[in-house]
Parts: structure tokens; sequence; C-alpha cells
């Protein structure tokens, strides 16, 4: 069965030409090109992917992938003539997966589009819960449970944070994350990482005296355990 993947962009030449390499990766694929109707398309097409442009009449992108993350965790590639840092930051805290930043070559998109698919394919087929003194983090529902309480979490976030708490005590690099977590095989700014990290402690610090989220300075992270050890479900 054909994986579907929904292409919201209000150029139509690059749309175009994105649906025609997308179909001879044997996608389907659906043709967005105003924002105030992506939703509703996504919400029709159920894609197992999307291309996402920012600068769109209706709705710019960020609106809708925050929209599209408070239901789903589909891949997400943000598609920009935006190539600052922060713009990129802001996509991948909205809960993007990748950014790419126009003009781009197709081959660089296809092999990120196959990176962003292995990975959800690999977590769809090994999702797991991981236990620790008041928190859950579970990859199987996309929740985060800290102490008792639902906290929405964007979906790289968990990620993030269960790939530290599955080996904990190690230490992670910046660069290390971004190949493992974000699949950008360079790409990637470590900036990425500390945001999320940021974000993650917000949510997290002064909740247990048995584990943390700790910088290693000069070298990266780590989720650190004192004495408690985690149960796999």
């Amino acid at each position: 069965m054909n994986k579907r993947a929904l292409i919201v962009e209000d150029d139509g030449n690059i749309a175009e030409l994105l649906r025609l390499y997308l179909g001879k990766e044997n996608f389907e694929t659906m043709i967005a090109s105003d924002g105030s109707r992506a939703e509703a398309d996504f919400d029709l097409f159920h894609p197992d992917l999307v291309l996402l442009d920012i600068m769109l009449p209706g709705k710019d992108g960020w609106s809708i992938c925050k929209a599209i993350r408070k239901k789903s965790s589909v891949p997400i590639i943000m598609l920009t003539a935006k190539g600052e840092t922060e713009d990129k930051v802001n996509g991948l805290e909205m809960g993007a997966d990748d950014y790419l930043t126009k003009p781009f070559e197709v081959k660089e998109l296809l092999a990120r589009i196959h990176a962003v698919m292995r990975r959800t394919e690999t977590e769809t087929g090994a999702a797991k819960i991981l236990e620790f003194d008041k928190l859950s983090i579970n990859m199987d529902s996309y929740e985060l449970i800290v102490d008792g309480q639902k906290i929405d979490t964007p979906p790289k976030e968990m990620e993030l944070l269960y790939h530290l708490a599955s080996s904990a005590n190690k230490v992670y690099t910046r660069n290390q994350l971004l190949d493992e977590v974000w699949g950008f095989d360079y790409f990637g700014d470590s900036r990425t990482v500390d945001v999320h990290i940021k974000r993650l402690r917000e949510k997290l610090e002064g909740v247990s005296d048995q584990w943390s989220v700790k910088t290693v300075w000069g070298v990266g992270y780590k989720f650190e355990l004192a004495g408690a050890e985690e149960q796999e479900k």
C-alpha cells in the first residue's frame, strides 16, 4: 500500500515538482495551496507525511504545524524561503521533524523524507514505556505523565527525552542527538537540541530527586539517575 503525502505549498510549480518526484517514490499525494484549507485536507486525506511551506495565504505554516501536532505525530518537513536559525527553531518547537530551506535539491529532500519515514516506522514498531519516580514516558501514545499529570509535549521533545532516558547516565553530544533523534545527518543546528532540552526542563525540573536531565559541560546532555532503576514495559 502506497504512503500518502500532503503537500502544503502555494507555489504551483514547486507543488507539481514535489508531486512528480514523490509519485516516483510511490507516494500518493494531495496538494493544498491555501493554508486555511490545509487542516481540513489533512483530516480528509490522512497522510503519512506532510511537506509544509510557511508563507501561505489564509494561514501560515507554523499555525498549521501546531494544529496538526495537537492530533497527530505524523512526520512534518517544513519547506520555506526563510533560512534564519530563529525560523528553524520556531518550526522545530512547533513540532516539525525537519526543516529545508528553498531553493533545495530534490535529492536532499528525498533523503530527508526517507530518514523521517524510517524513524517513524521504527518507532511505531518498537514503541515502549519508561517509568521512573513520578515520571512516565509512553511512546505508544506519545504521552508524558509528570507527578500524575499528563503534560502536553511535542513529539520531538518526547523522542528526545525517551532517547536520553532509555540509556540513563549515558552522555550524548549535541551532534549525536541530532543524528539519532532528528536524523539530520549533519544538516542540523546544535541549538535545536538546546532549545528542546530547555523546554523539557521547564516541564520536569524539581519533580523528583531521583532523576534529572543534566548538562555535561563541554560535551552534551544525559538523563541522570540517582539510584533509581527504570522499569521498561
